[in-house]
């Protein structure tokens, strides 16, 4: 039998290939996401950088009740949509200012994001695809990597394929099939229903959300993909259902009156510069165009920012080659059948019964809701990477465009599946893909092996951040430049996740490839997304083992513990030594703004500028006058500044807490109990 054959028997269920029932296809995906995002929320502590930053944001907005202007230790922070801190600070109010409230609302985000893709791929492509697009969302690496820390990419991602996925379904033509002896060719569509309008303005508030969470990159994306899909489709003259002028005007009463407030009350700063200047022109325009002030952005070079992709989407990035070789068959069988209707088309009788712009406007005809969603997931995806490849970029930019490459590579997955006995080249890849996975399977899983053996001697040394090769991380701005030199004794500290990985590749990918070959698919592909989970499990808890050097709880902590013991007062006065974005967590769990010292730098400056900024910015000669003189001074200094520091003060500083070559120093000696 035919690959079509096959395939056409499995849309009527003729052919009924392995597949889970809804409610336990849902229960596992459920069951992942408690194991794997939920259980992540208790730890490791807020970290340092954006996360600490973000937290502080939606702290303050918690404890102002200001909903309009953020801020970050008093100072304006005018560069962020408002919507991720409207949740978080909602969080904060219902569950205390903690991590497990900081990052619920993402861990919940995630959830939603792959029962999307599961709802749409269970309508666009059957159970079986369904299935593996809520697997990839929770099993692959970058949606779990780039969650770790509170950022707006996976809300972003969620409100922006809501918006698609509410597009398509507007647009969408109910479609029959009128028999001919030429063939089957679609026909007039049914009358749209009442249910369609609701999809055009669920449309408009889900474009509304992805604007407050992000900006205007949300409608570039939306409206460039949505404009190249009406065009290659012929839709255009549905776009009346999506309700344009209600829906806009719903649009602007969700989005517009914070951009406005916003303006209205955030004037007067750099050059006259206001709200409007720094978030429209600055942040979305000279960002993109890398001339974005302050300059403290990267670009990633264009083979990394490419081939980190296989990373992020790892494991399933291994089948994309199936997607791509199942994507270009699609097209040329349905480019000929489109030619063949057009010629004849030219000689029915009853032409007026055909829709003919279903073959007017496409090259290859679309005439099922999965062949839209594949062309509309294309497109989408494809906008999102050439627009990041050509702007500034951080590696998490890309995010909004996983769940389409996800849904699109368990589709092509699927399709595999079935057609693995009568198609070669899908038993090859596939047979390929395995291979790969198995052998970096038991690569990683040797080299983790040998890091245990070599520190099974060794002692567990809870500060992992000292038994580091240190660099100069403060010296690099892209969100990765994070990863470290691990050195022998570190292995020690991380005996359990080492092991748990080491374990997870040893056994994974060999069982997976097993059971591909005994023709077991769906137990193979579970197999492989179970393993995925175990590693990423096994990742967290290294996470956790590098909260002191991410970190800076423990100095807080350390701080609240002197003042508890009555051997500092609580009348002191807490200074940062650098950006703020060093040690951004300790003005988190210490509850209070602190004063910066050469810390005038990054999302700062901009702030900092507006008359009613509080005077918390100090410069090396403020910190030698004041230090030592009036209520006691603590001086949080960050390792990439401890040159400097001890350079500054000298002898003249005595040594509270010193976690990962971080240290508290205070002016004075401790008060006696």
């Amino acid at each position: 039998m035919t690959e079509q054959a096959l395939l056409q028997r499995a849309e009527r269920n003729d052919l009924a290939p392995a597949v889970l029932r809804r409610p336990f296809a849902l229960l596992l995906l459920a069951s992942l996401w408690l194991v794997v995002f939920f259980a992540s929320l208790f730890a490791p502590s807020i970290l340092d950088d954006a996360d600490g930053t973000h937290a502080n944001a939606a702290r303050h907005m918690a404890l102002s009740g200001d909903l309009v202007t953020l801020k970050v230790d008093g100072i304006r922070y005018l560069e962020k949509a408002p919507l991720p801190y409207w949740l978080d600070a909602l969080s904060f109010r219902i569950f205390g200012f903690n991590t497990f409230a900081a990052h619920l609302p993402e861990a919940i985000a995630v959830l939603l994001l792959a029962l999307l893709g599961y709802l749409w791929a269970d309508r666009a492509f059957r159970a079986r695809t369904a299935l593996y697009t809520g697997l990839a969302v929770l099993t692959c690496a970058g949606v779990f990597l780039f969650t770790r820390i509170y950022i707006p990419e996976v809300l972003l991602s969620l409100f922006l394929c809501t918006a698609l996925y509410c597009l398509l379904t507007v647009l969408n033509k109910s479609l029959t099939v009128v028999s001919t002896e030429y063939g089957s060719f679609a026909s007039a569509t049914r009358r749209p229903s009442r249910r369609k309008a609701w999809y055009a303005y669920g449309m408009w508030v889900s474009l509304a959300l992805a604007v407050l969470t992000k900006g205007l990159v949300a409608l570039v994306f939306f409206f460039g993909a949505a404009t190249v899909y009406v065009i290659l489709t012929g839709t255009y003259r549905r776009v009346a259902l999506l309700k344009p002028v209600t829906g806009l005007l719903l649009f602007l009463l969700i989005a517009a009156p914070w951009h406005i407030l916003a303006g209205l009350r955030n004037t007067g700063g750099m050059n006259g510069h206001g709200f409007f200047w720094f978030y429209f022109v600055n942040e979305h325009f000279l960002r993109f165009l890398g001339k974005r002030y302050p300059m403290d952005y990267n670009k990633l070079p264009g083979y990394l920012f490419w081939s980190l992709h296989l990373v992020w989407l790892f494991p399933w990035s291994l089948f994309f080659p199936i997607a791509f070789i199942k994507g270009f068959k699609v097209f040329t069988q349905r480019r000929s059948a489109s030619h063949y209707a057009l010629n004849k088309l030219q000689s029915l009788d009853h032409h007026d019964e055909i829709d003919r712009g279903i073959f007017r406007y496409v090259r290859y005809s679309v005439d099922t809701f999965a062949t839209r969603t594949t062309l509309l997931l294309t497109i989408y995806a494809t906008l999102v990477l050439l627009f990041f490849s050509i702007s500034t970029n951080q590696e998490y930019y890309t995010f909004p465009a996983y769940l389409p490459l996800l849904m699109l590579i368990a589709a092509a997955l699927s399709r595999a599946e079935i057609a693995y006995d009568s198609t070669p080249s899908f038993r090859r890849w596939l047979t390929i893909a395995h291979a790969i996975l198995t052998v970096v399977g038991v690569s990683a899983a040797g080299a983790l092996a040998y890091g245990l053996w070599s520190s099974r001697n060794l002692p567990f040394v809870p500060d992992i951040g000292d038994l580091l090769a240190h660099r100069g991380v403060g010296d690099y701005t892209l969100s990765m430049s994070h990863f470290f030199d691990l050195t022998g004794p570190s292995f020690a500290a991380l005996r359990l996740p080492a092991s748990l990985a080491a374990l997870a590749f040893a056994i994974g990918p060999a069982v997976a490839w097993i059971l591909r070959v005994r023709r077991r698919h769906l137990a193979s592909t579970i197999v492989v997304a179970l393993t995925s989970a175990v590693f990423l499990i096994a990742a967290h808890i290294a996470f956790v083992r590098f909260a002191p050097m991410l970190s800076s709880q423990d100095l807080a902590e350390k701080i609240q513990e002197l003042e508890d013991d009555h051997l500092i007062s609580r009348d002191n006065r807490v200074l940062m030594y650098g950006d703020q974005s060093y040690g951004s967590s300790i003005p988190f769990y210490l509850g209070e703004d602190v004063d910066l010292v050469n810390g005038r730098s990054s999302s700062m400056i901009f702030g900092s500028t507006f008359p009613d900024a509080p005077p918390i910015f100090l410069n090396s000669n403020d910190l030698l006058r004041i230090w030592g003189t009036g209520e006691r001074k603590i001086l949080f200094v960050p390792l990439e500044k401890r040159d400097e520091v001890d350079h500054l003060l000298g002898n003249n500083r005595i040594l509270l807490e010193e976690t990962s070559g971080k240290a508290l120093f205070t002016d004075r000696p401790l008060d006696h109990p």
